[in-house]
C-alpha cells in the first residue's frame, strides 16, 4: 500500500561524559507496536529509526541511533522518500555544550552545565513534508494540553498528533497501556485508556484514512 514508512522511537541520549548522559523516560514501546502493526498489515516496508531501547520490531529495516543529531540525520536521509512518517520518538529537548572525555569528579555542593537547544526535527519534517505525504507527530503535555496540542498541530504542519496526557493517573511512560487524544487540523477524539497494542491499531486505521482522502484529492 505504501512504498517506504518510516518511524522513529525511543528515547534519545546526550553524553555528558563517559558514564552520565541527559535522556528521558520513553521506552520505545508505542513505536514498536506501530512498526508491528504495519507488518502485520502488510502496509509496506518500515523503516525503524530508533534510540536505546529494548523494543526493536522484526522484519523491518532497524536504523540505531543515540543523540538527536543522529536521528535528525538518519531521518533527514530517508523522510523524502516515505508515503508515511510517524515520528514517535521522545528527542531530548537539549543536549551538553561540552563532552568530558574523562568521567567527572563530584567537586562542591553545585555544578553548572550549559545545555544547547537541539534542532526540532518534527517541525523540519513539516516544513519540508512532499505533496501527499502522512507526517505523524507526538507530544506529551501536563498542562493546556489541547491549546498546546493544537497549536503543534499548525505550526508543524501535521496531519495527525498522538497527545499524551501525562499526569498521575496517566504516567504513559514505560506502561503497558494508556490513554490518548488523536488530534488532527479538523477536531479531535479521545481513546480510552487501552493497550498500546490497540492504540497502535487505531492511529493505522486513522493514517489509512487520511491517505484514502489525499489518494481521492482532498487536502
Amino acid at each position: 500500500m505504501f512504498s517506504l514508512i518510516l518511524i522513529t522511537s525511543g528515547p534519545t541520549i546526550e553524553p555528558i561524559d563517559p558514564v552520565r548522559f541527559l535522556s528521558n523516560r520513553s521506552s520505545g514501546l508505542t513505536g514498536y507496536h506501530l512498526a508491528m502493526e504495519a507488518r502485520a498489515r502488510g502496509l509496506g516496508p518500515v523503516t525503524f529509526v530508533t534510540g536505546p531501547t529494548t523494543w526493536l520490531p522484526t522484519g523491518v529495516e532497524i536504523v540505531r541511533v543515540e543523540t538527536a543529531l543522529e536521528m535528525r540525520a538518519a531521518v533527514n536521509e530517508r523522510r523524502a522518500r516515505a508515503d508515511v512518517v510517524i515520528m514517535a520518538a521522545a528527542v531530548s529537548d537539549y543536549r551538553s555544550v561540552k563532552y568530558y572525555p574523562e568521567k567527572m569528579k563530584k567537586s562542591g555542593e553545585r555544578i553548572t552545565l550549559e545545555l544547547a537547544k537541539n534542532p526540532d526535527i518534527l517541525l523540519e519534517a513539516g516544513r519540508h513534508k512532499p505533496r501527499g505525504q502522512v507526517l505523524v507527530g507526538f507530544a506529551a503535555e501536563t498542562e493546556d494540553i489541547f491549546v498546546n496540542a493544537q497549536k503543534k498541530v499548525r505550526d508543524k504542519n501535521l496531519d495527525l498528533l498522538v497527545l499524551n496526557e501525562i499526569s498521575a493517573a496517566n504516567p504513559a511512560f514505560g506502561r503497558e497501556a494508556n490513554q490518548v487524544f488523536l488530534v488532527r487540523p479538523d477536531g479531535m477524539r479521545r481513546l480510552e485508556r487501552m493497550s498500546k497494542t490497540l492504540i497502535a491499531a487505531h492511529i493505522w486505521d486513522e493514517i489509512i484514512a487520511l491517505a484514502g482522502r489525499r489518494a481521492e484529492g482532498a487536502p
